[in-house]
């Protein structure tokens, strides 16, 4: 059996990167991380005419009816380019949870465009001391934390561990706090509610809508390591020919050879990983679950190390803001930690295989 893209998968990424190496250049990623111009809302705007933003969605809302897979390349497409993206929550977390629910008329106002959500799961993973949600009649209260993809969202859908409801955002006894992390391409809030209104999502497999938003989540943040990671190779790849030392550039030197080789053969198997367990998501529901574990706990550790490696490669360099080679290392970092660590996927995936009571 052969496994691997299709022609229009790869004209799909091909279609989007060649976008983002235009729209998504780094000096355009450093001035919106300090504050300066909206690339997110003009990246947003750009990958809409492409259909980006449609692509999970049914054909029946307008969308293009695709799969997990065909998310997963638009993801690492964007790591790749350290993108200030909402893709994995907007356009694909909320989009899969609302249509596994059933939920037509939020799946419309997505497709419309005048809905955008950002999404908060936590109590799903793991609630906290001072955070989760209770919901009266037809309104919520408590606090949800790290909810992802707030950047133009104008709704939050969320969980109260057994029910999915959606908030208007700014709307009466909704507040929300930015939290500050290592990665600033992406916004990640805290929000504070009291008595707001809250529309229940339609449907009433809401458990089985939250984990399959957990899984395609996980799967889409591998993805996006995935990108970042592969970007990083090649930076380090490219400057090893550049920096010369002793008369000759450090590419000839054996141990920066083997700190690439290294990198490129721990790196390289995590593709088919992901792949794949994108692919379940869609066509092999009983290893979706599992396969989400695997593909994000390994490919966190292994981004890791690439980013690691790569900026010892630049050696002092790296780690200056002038190559900007920390956007791309903060973006695996805390993709390392949203939707559960590695430590906590594999502890996840042994339960899932019966390994631990």
């Amino acid at each position: 059996m052969y496994f691997g893209l299709s022609e229009d998968q790869l004209m799909l990424q091909d279609s989007v990167g060649r976008y983002l190496e235009g729209a998504s250049e780094l000096e355009e990623v450093r001035r919106f991380v300090d504050g300066e111009g909206a690339l997110a809302e003009t990246l947003h705007k750009g990958l809409e005419e492409l259909g980006v933003p449609f692509v999970l969605l049914p054909e029946a809302q307008g969308g293009l009816g695709m799969g997990v897979l065909e998310a997963a390349l638009i993801s690492e497409t964007l790591g790749r380019h350290v993108s200030p993206s909402a893709f994995t929550a907007a356009y694909g977390m909320a989009v899969i949870g609302l249509r596994e629910a059933g939920d037509e008329d939020w799946l419309s106002q997505i497709a419309s465009g005048s809905a955008r959500m950002g999404v908060g799961l936590t109590e799903a993973i793991g609630g906290r001391d001072d955070a989760g949600l209770i919901v009266s009649g037809d309104t919520v209260s408590g606090r949800a934390s790290f909810v992802m993809g707030a950047d133009g969202a104008t709704h939050f859908l969320l969980t109260t561990g057994d029910q999915l409801v959606v908030v208007e955002r700014g709307a009466k006894g909704v507040s929300e706090t930015e939290l500050t992390t290592i990665d600033r391409t992406r916004t990640l809030l805290t929000l504070d509610l009291d008595n707001a209104a809250a529309s229940k999502v339609a449907g009433n497999n809401h458990a089985q809508a939250q984990r399959k938003m957990i899984d395609a989540g996980r799967v889409l943040l591998a993805a996006d390591s995935l990108g970042a990671a592969a970007m990083m190779l090649e930076k380090a790849v490219e400057y090893s020919k550049d920096r010369d030392q002793f008369n000759r550039p450090i590419a000839s030197f054996q141990a920066v050879k083997h700190m690439c080789a290294e990198m490129a053969a721990k790196l390289e198997p995590c593709r088919s990983m992901i792949w794949y367990a994108a692919y379940a998501q869609d066509h092999v529901p009983e290893e979706a679950s599992l396969m989400a574990c695997l593909a994000k706990s390994h490919m966190q550790e292994v981004g890791k190390f690439v980013a690691r490696t790569a900026t010892e490669v630049h050696g002092g360099m790296g780690f200056t803001d002038l190559l900007g080679l920390h956007y791309w290392f903060k973006r695996i970092g805390a993709n390392r930690q949203l939707l559960g660590g590695p430590e906590k996927l594999r502890a996840e995936a042994a339960e899932l295989q019966g390994w631990v009571g």
